[in-house]
């Protein structure tokens, strides 16, 4: 699978074009950072929220769920530190006015000169000052300093300030986990390459709640696993790595952290982090509330703060990873170029496109059958326009996996024609067989 040198430039356009991803607001301008996912954008999106939360919830019996409120009380961030602490190094360039981040700069352009790097275009620099991301916001009909709220920059708070609660309810003990999907927001100073880095976004974050001895062997089996789901789903090992970050890279509370990376064609960038939290989380919240965070378990009568194990994900990064890695452009044995995506079936937006071979004859008919019996099951595409190989390519182009075209001998044999799109191998089975065949094939 070769990929072309301007990749991220076509997969945009592509997005544009075909309705996976537009520019927020883009008839008043757009609004920097802010996408808008379309009609097949938002089924791939929910297609990979759906397959992490298979894997990492609905297939376990020790993970449960949560969905907590993006506004919470103020406090939680100020004892998580991140009303304080969540900052980056922002500087200035004097001359055009532009902000850049200070510990980034070798990675960023001056806006006016997009061949130098800032300061090299003759603007002064100012010294760096640190700059929260955090979204503020007033709650209540009167704005004052007692009134603030943010906007939360991350899934995981909210997890620890329910420990207590989901513990009391559902029965779990260590080692069990509570997972989340949701928005967050940072105030990015610098946003970057397309969905890569923005300032609305959506996660996907577990907390894995372990006896603390047992905090080594778990974090091991979170960033293995974790590793594993990417390349289950297709993802080309040779663009992915693990990295154990140093030392000094560690947050003050973690014991060990790893980043799965993958190599897009702006470079090696995080995906997914899988920390070893220690008890930081719920000893610093116990201490700002008083509350009894400890686990007691009654079978050794001891008293302990859970460590952490957390894998977070943020949906974005992984549907652009998806995008990428499947993106291709074959060049046929007629000469023709073919543009695909070669998305894991689970992922794909559509599964399977229906094609009557001709709009006469009661071949439409048969395909339309055929269509409300599957798409009870599966997203999937009617389409009768055009000749049957521009029908094909049209769904090449979006990743959908299958094809299943509607012939004349369908009406005397019961069969149709199955297409599979990176082989582009066709097969005959009876018309009849057509859901169970798909059923096995989108199974994850």
């Amino acid at each position: 699978m070769s990929k072309p040198a301007d990749t991220m430039e076509k997969l945009v356009s592509l997005c544009k074009r075909r309705g996976f991803i537009f520019p927020s607001s883009e008839i008043y301008g757009g609004l920097k950072s802010c996408w808008d996912y379309g009609p097949l954008g938002v089924e791939l999106k929910r297609n990979v929220k759906e397959a992490w939360w298979s894997r990492m919830v609905r297939r376990r019996r020790d993970v449960v769920g949560l969905d907590a409120s993006i506004l919470m009380h103020p406090k939680v961030w100020e004892t998580s530190g991140h009303v304080s602490g969540f900052n980056d190094p922002l500087i200035d360039c004097k001359k055009c006015k532009a902000r850049f981040r200070a510990d980034t700069l070798d990675q960023q352009v001056c806006p006016e000169k997009p061949s130098k790097r800032p300061g090299e275009c003759g603007g002064e620099l100012t010294e760096p000052r640190q700059f929260n991301l955090m979204f503020k916001t007033n709650m209540g009909p009167v704005e004052s300093s007692e009134s603030v709220v943010y906007l939360r920059p991350e899934t995981a708070q909210g997890i620890f300030v329910n420990f207590k609660n989901v513990v009391d309810t559902s029965r779990v003990r260590p080692p069990f986990g509570i997972a989340q999907q949701g928005k967050s927001f940072r105030n990015e100073i610098v946003t970057e390459n397309f969905i890569f880095r923005s300032r609305e976004f959506e996660q996907m974050e577990m907390e894995f709640f372990v006896p603390p001895a047992e905090a080594p062997e778990w974090y091991r089996y979170w960033r293995d696993a974790r590793y594993k789901w990417f390349t289950d789903l297709g993802v080309t090992p040779a663009k992915l790595r693990l990295r154990e970050h140093d030392k000094d890279e560690l947050a003050h509370y973690s014991a060990a952290c790893a980043d799965v990376e993958y190599e897009f064609p702006f470079g090696w960038k995080e995906l997914e982090g899988i920390a070893n939290r220690t008890d930081f989380d719920l000893q610093r919240h116990a201490e700002a509330t008083g509350r009894d965070l400890m686990f007691f378990d009654d079978q050794t009568k001891e008293r302990y703060f859970p460590y952490v194990v957390e894998p977070a994900l943020g949906v974005d990064r992984a549907v652009l990873t998806f995008l990428v890695d499947g993106y291709d452009e074959e060049k046929l044995e007629d000469g023709d170029v073919r543009t695909v995506l070669h998305l894991h079936p689970a992922l794909a937006p559509i599964k399977c496109g229906i094609f009557p071979l001709v709009k006469k004859e009661g071949l439409p008919e048969i395909a339309e059958k055929l269509e409300d019996e599957l798409k009870r099951h599966f997203s999937v595409f009617f389409d009768q326009s055009g000749a049957i190989g521009r029908r094909y390519r049209r769904q090449d182009e979006i990743g959908t996996p299958y094809g299943v075209t509607i012939d004349f001998d369908t009406k005397t044999d019961q069969t149709v024609t199955i297409r599979e799109r990176d082989s582009m191998s066709q097969t005959r089975i009876g018309i009849d067989k057509v859901l169970d065949f798909l059923r096995d094939k989108l199974d994850f």
